[in-house]
């Protein structure tokens, strides 16, 4: 089984192109804090190449700025190619299956058309399977108050 799942901040804004059969490609890296601290006390980061196609590219591109926190889920997939100096070059990306914006809604530049509500934290699911309609039920109407979490109460 091929399946990852990572939370972290984009560390530059996606980059969108388009290949020869004017298939949407987006690349960008996350980086994803590790659990723990080094012998200094501070927490170190992976920085990880990551890949979307076709729709999810172009939405990934329109809402997200370097900085942006994110949830994906995906595959690992390794490739190779010849360099300018002709050595080879071996790859590693993480191609998204789903994402799910986690900054707030205020703190993004650009904003997802939804429903209005109360909350201030709604994350957007972007994936094959699912939409996000305003004839949706919330699932989490009877867990009582909204909680407000801030970017400073998260660990990474």
């Amino acid at each position: 089984m091929n399946k990852v799942f990572l939370v972290g901040r984009l560390t530059r804004d996606p980059d969108l192109r388009y290949g020869a059969s004017n298939n949407a490609v987006m690349r960008s890296s996350i980086a994803v804090d590790r659990q723990f601290t080094n012998q200094n006390g501070e927490r170190e980061a992976d920085f990880i190449n990551i890949v979307a196609f076709g729709n999810r590219a172009e939405t990934m591109k329109k809402y997200l700025t370097k900085g942006s926190q994110i949830a994906i889920s995906g595959r690992i997939q390794t490739g190779s190619y010849d360099g300018q100096d002709g050595k080879r070059v071996y790859t590693t990306d993480v191609v998204i299956d789903e994402f799910q914006f986690l900054d707030s809604k205020g703190s993004r530049q650009d904003t997802v058309e939804t429903p209005s509500n109360d909350s201030n934290l709604t994350p957007y699911d972007f994936n094959d399977s699912s939409s996000n309609s305003s004839d949706e039920v919330d699932p989490f109407k009877d867990f009582g108050d909204k909680i407000e979490i801030d970017d400073s109460d998260l660990p990474f």
